[in-house]
């Protein structure tokens, strides 16, 4: 890892001479939104459906989100490519809305999280107390804690700022947020709520398998109901959905979540909801292919070892992401009838330009 440097100091410290001494904005904020402006006129952000295809590495990413039968879409996604001006990172988010101002919460947390992680990212690095003009090598797993703390701070902040917005009412309205940093070849996860990311890597016999890389935060999992019901949240299933467990108020009345952590959702945040993310790291390798981000949406009616096969056989690699949600729309159709589709949005990160086997995607889900 080549640590970051001189170039956003320099840029922190021209910032905070334009807003005078006596400024009290925190200028290493305004200095990552700063990178972020510069990004998109590079066209190196994308937050909606297309492509981010990198002229400095093998990384490629097919975005796409189709909006669902409950009204606005409430997903909200973003592709960084060259994150913070590293040629060798790539930021990629996914965030699912819910409640009435959902649609306004995941698009103020995708915002949000990319300038404030690269913000805390910075000043991590500096708090090692290493010399920032030299380029230091760090092991991976310190490389891991500093992402990590770094994670930690952002969805902590950001949390407490949605929470004080004037014009943002998140009281009963929140996201989820599953984020992926590919820095070379490490990546580092972080995810709070029921959005997947999968792992399609290649077994000893040449087939593609799925891999799980995140936990989807439900109510019904352990740890996280016995984090709920010790601070007096309540967990039940409403009478027309069995299985379906939600997060209550004490008094059983709202919000009725159906899932364990997320921004906003202030009313539940005092009984057990959390906004902490679980940060995972996990080292790419050769037979590693891709990576696919998707909101529950997507995970409802297509299995992980569906999802990779839709996607390595899909002829077009720009088309994958599209192609992926085309077959969730039409899953939708004949295994959950009768019930309003969901938003469905997914990102698939390309680690390598090799091809993969083609085979029609729809046959895929016939033989399911």
């Amino acid at each position: 890892m080549v640590l970051f440097p001189s170039l956003f100091d320099g840029l922190a410290r021209s910032v905070s001479i334009k807003k005078g001494k006596n400024s009290q904005k925190d200028v290493g904020k305004e200095a990552a939104e700063a990178l972020a402006k510069d990004a998109r006129k590079s066209e190196l952000i994308l937050s909606s459906s297309g492509i981010v295809k990198s002229n400095r590495s093998n990384n490629f990413a097919s975005v796409c989100s189709k909006r669902g039968q409950k009204g606005i879409n409430q997903d909200s996604l973003i592709v960084w490519e060259e994150f913070g001006c590293q040629e060798d990172i790539i930021f990629c988010g996914i965030f699912d809305g819910h409640g009435p101002w959902g649609h306004v919460v995941s698009k103020r947390v995708k915002e949000s999280v990319p300038s404030s992680l690269l913000c805390n990212w910075q000043k991590t690095l500096a708090l090692t107390s290493l010399d920032m003009d030299f380029k230091i090598e760090l092991d991976r797993d310190h490389q891991f804690d500093i992402w990590k703390q770094s994670y930690m701070k952002t969805y902590a902040a950001i949390d407490q700022e949605l929470k004080q917005h004037p014009d943002i009412d998140a009281f009963c309205s929140g996201t989820t947020a599953l984020t992926i940093i590919k820095q070379g070849e490490h990546l580092v996860i972080a995810n709070a709520g029921d959005s997947r990311a999968v792992l399609a890597t290649t077994s000893d016999d040449g087939s593609l398998v799925p891999i799980q890389l995140t936990i989807d935060f439900k109510p019904s999992l352990p740890q996280e109901a016995e984090r709920i019901t010790q601070s007096n949240g309540r967990i039940f299933c409403l009478h027309d959905e069995p299985g379906v467990y939600r997060v209550w108020m004490p008094n059983g009345k709202r919000p009725g979540l159906a899932l364990s952590r997320a921004f906003g959702d202030y009313c539940v945040k005092d009984f057990g909801l959390s906004s902490i993310p679980d940060v995972t790291q996990r080292s790419i390798r050769s037979k590693d292919q891709f990576v696919i981000l998707a909101t529950d949406g997507l995970w409802d009616v297509i299995s992980n070892q569906e999802a990779v096969q839709i996607v390595s056989s899909t002829p077009d690699r720009e088309k994958s992401a599209k192609t992926l949600v085309q077959c969730a729309v039409r899953a939708w159709k004949y295994k959950k009838r009768g019930i309003a589709m969901d938003d469905i949005s997914a990102i698939c990160l390309f680690f390598h330009n090799s091809p993969t086997q083609q085979v029609d995607p729809l046959m895929i889900l016939k033989q399911a």
